[in-house]
């Protein structure tokens, strides 16, 4: 991310105090803000405080707390001075704007039913999650997600929060998209739910995501996966935090249709995967031929381990 790109997230009279913030972009990953509270941002997985004068502190800082006002500002300059264009958004609970980067909400909600959300207002909770880029990062992964043909292999990245797997994902779709030297490009299509695999903007994919990648934005996984293999036909389809057995139903069902799958779930290990009722008969079944293990150490996004359909280390 780049400096210029951060500050323009903020109305004019707020920039000055972002500019120490923004000097550190590159390893920026949240700014949280909240009403009556100081903001904070998390570089390089570690929590600082934002000071009265933008300066960066390990402990709250005394009269720096966000006012209703500034926090109605930027949500405004974020929404371009048209929050209503963006109402089927805000009523998700996230905003995705220029950059790909994805923008949650909080506040008080209103319903139209019982158990349907119409709006949010006075929004006072505001956390700006940096969208990055890690080109290659996937390479590591290819030798083993292909057979000798070519064909890939159905693929599940399991992880804790916050260490990658969208990331690695994102990169992977480019990568089997794009082709590589271990298997021809392809058509892949992206249910993106959270618009934070291709990170659209208006409808166009902000992050790259391959030149034979398709993506539906802000559809539930399971609609989407049927809406694209009905619509797009591709070879490959690819979603995000799978969370039920909704979403593997529908895969099973893309499976079917010929589509090879990627596919990302939250886990720390592989045994904790197995533990989940609805991945019982997924594992069972051999749906997934790769399973790759994420982990955070040091800091640094790596990859722990990769295992086969039977649960062995390739």
């Amino acid at each position: 991310m780049k400096r210029d790109e951060l500050m323009r997230m903020f109305p004019e009279y707020l920039r000055a105090g972002w500019e120490k913030v923004a000097e550190q972009a590159e390893g920026l990953q949240e700014i949280r803000m909240r009403v009556n509270r100081p903001a904070t941002v998390l570089i390089n997985c570690r929590e600082r405080f934002v000071g009265k004068g933008g300066e960066l502190m390990d402990r709250p800082p005394s009269g720096a707390a966000v006012t209703a006002e500034d926090m109605e500002a930027v949500l405004k300059h974020l929404c371009q001075y048209s929050v209503y264009a963006f109402a089927d958004e805000i009523r998700r609970g996230f905003l995705t704007i220029q950059g790909g980067h994805r923008v949650g909400l909080a506040g008080q909600v209103i319903l139209e039913e019982a158990d349907k959300v119409r709006n949010l207002k006075y929004i006072r909770y505001l956390n700006i999650r940096i969208a990055h880029e890690i080109a290659g990062v996937s390479d590591v992964l290819l030798p083993v997600l292909y057979d000798t043909g070519g064909a890939l292999y159905n693929t599940l990245l399991i992880s804790p929060p916050g260490c990658g797997k969208t990331t690695m994902l994102r990169d992977l779709v480019r990568n089997v998209s794009d082709g590589n030297a271990y298997g021809a490009g392809v058509n892949v299509s992206v249910v993106d739910e959270r618009s934070e695999i291709a990170g659209s903007y208006m409808g166009t994919a902000q992050n790259n995501v391959g030149m034979r990648t398709d993506v539906l934005d802000g559809c539930p996984k399971r609609e989407g996966m049927m809406m694209l293999i009905r619509a797009m036909a591709p070879q490959v389809l690819a979603v995000d935090e799978l969370g039920g057995i909704g979403d593997i139903q529908a895969l099973r069902m893309a499976s079917g249709c010929g589509c090879r799958l990627i596919a990302t779930i939250h886990g720390g290990s592989l045994d904790e995967i197995k533990n989940k009722n609805y991945m019982c008969d997924v594992i069972k079944d051999r749906l997934f031929e790769r399973y790759v293990v994420l982990t955070r150490k040091n800091g640094r996004c790596e990859v722990e381990g990769i295992y086969n359909k039977d649960g062995i280390g390739v």
